[in-house]
C-alpha cells in the first residue's frame, strides 16, 4: 500500500515538473497581462507620465462615447454578415472538395491558398480588384457593357459598397482553414453509412440533410464560434482597405481601441474598451455553447 502511494506521489511530482514550465510562461505572458490590463483600465495613463487612479471613470466615459457605440455597431454588423457567410461558404467548399473526382486535390489547394496570404497582401489585392477605372471588377463590368466610365461604382466612397469589398475580401481570405476543418470531419463519416443509405433508397439530398449535416454539427458550431470571435476582433483588412471610411462607417471597435491607445495615448480608456469587447465576445460564446448543448 505504501509503495502504491509512493508511486502515485512520484507520478504527481513528475507531472507537476512537466507542467511547471508551461504554467510559468502562461502566468507571465497571459495571466499577468490580463490582471495588469484590468489595473490599467482603472487609471488615466498616457505612457509619458505617472498613472492616475480614476476608478470606473474610463468605463463611465465609454458608455457616453458616441464613437464607441458607432464602432461597436459597425463591428456587430460585420460579424452578423461575415460569420454566417464563412460558415456556409467554407462548408460548400468542403463538400465540393470531398467529392470523388479527379481534380479534388486541385480544389482543396485552390480553396486553401488565399488563407496563406497575409492580411496586407489580401487587402492589397482587394484594393486593386475593386479600384475604380483600373480595377478588375469595374473592367469586367465595363467590357460586358453593364456600366460605363461615367457610371462606374466608386467602391470606397459609399458605405454599403465599402462594406461589400471588406466582406468579400474577408470571406475569400478566411474560408481556407474552416474548409479544412469541415473536410476532416467529412472524412470521418463512415462510407458504410452512406452505402447503407443508398441501399435504403436515399438520394443525394436526403443523405446531405439527414446524415452529413447532422454529423457535422459539432464542427459547424466550432467554426461558428471561431468566426464570431475573429469577426469581433477584425482590424487589419478594414484598416488597410478603407481605413474606417468613408467617414467612420466601416471603422471597427478594435480600430477605435488602437487609435485611442496609440494615436491619442489614452491607454486606460483603450484598456476599458478592450475589456468591454472581451465581455461581449464571452457572452456570445456562452450563448452559442448553451445553444449547442441544448441541440445535442
Amino acid at each position: 500500500m505504501n509503495s502504491m502511494k509512493k508511486r502515485q506521489r512520484r507520478a504527481t511530482i513528475t507531472a507537476l515538473i512537466f507542467i511547471l514550465p508551461f504554467f510559468i510562461l502562461f502566468t507571465i505572458f497571459t495571466i499577468y497581462p490580463v490582471i495588469q490590463g484590468i489595473w490599467v483600465s482603472l487609471n488615466k495613463w498616457n505612457l509619458m507620465g505617472c498613472q492616475k487612479f480614476v476608478g470606473l471613470e474610463n468605463y463611465e466615459k465609454m458608455f457616453s462615447d458616441a464613437k464607441f457605440w458607432t464602432t461597436l455597431k459597425n463591428t456587430c454588423f460585420f460579424t452578423v454578415i461575415t460569420a454566417p457567410l464563412i460558415v456556409v461558404v467554407s462548408l460548400v467548399f468542403a463538400l465540393l472538395a470531398n467529392r470523388p473526382v479527379r481534380y479534388k486535390k486541385f480544389l482543396r489547394i485552390a480553396y486553401y491558398v488565399p488563407g496563406v496570404l497575409s492580411v496586407s497582401v489580401g487587402s492589397f489585392i482587394a484594393q486593386y480588384t475593386f479600384a475604380p477605372y483600373r480595377g478588375l471588377i469595374n473592367g469586367i463590368l465595363t467590357s460586358m457593357g453593364l456600366i460605363t466610365t461615367a457610371t462606374e461604382p466608386q467602391w470606397f466612397q459609399r458605405p454599403e459598397l465599402a462594406w461589400t469589398v471588406v466582406v468579400i475580401m474577408t470571406v475569400w481570405w478566411t474560408c481556407g482553414f474552416p474548409m479544412l476543418m469541415y473536410l476532416s470531419a467529412l472524412q470521418d463519416i463512415s462510407p458504410e453509412l452512406m452505402e447503407a443509405a443508398s441501399v435504403d433508397g436515399a438520394n443525394a439530398r436526403q443523405k446531405l440533410f439527414r446524415i452529413t449535416l447532422p454529423l457535422l454539427k459539432p464542427t459547424i458550431y466550432l467554426v461558428a464560434m471561431l468566426q464570431i470571435i475573429a469577426s469581433f476582433k477584425v482590424f487589419g483588412q478594414i484598416r488597410l482597405i478603407t481605413n474606417g471610411g468613408p467617414g467612420n462607417s466601416t471603422k471597427s471597435l478594435v480600430m477605435y481601441i488602437y487609435e485611442a491607445a496609440f494615436d491619442k495615448n489614452k491607454m486606460g480608456y483603450s484598456a476599458a474598451m478592450s475589456y468591454a469587447l472581451f465581455i461581449i465576445i464571452a457572452v456570445c460564446v456562452m450563448i452559442q455553447m448553451k445553444l449547442q448543448k441544448g441541440d445535442e
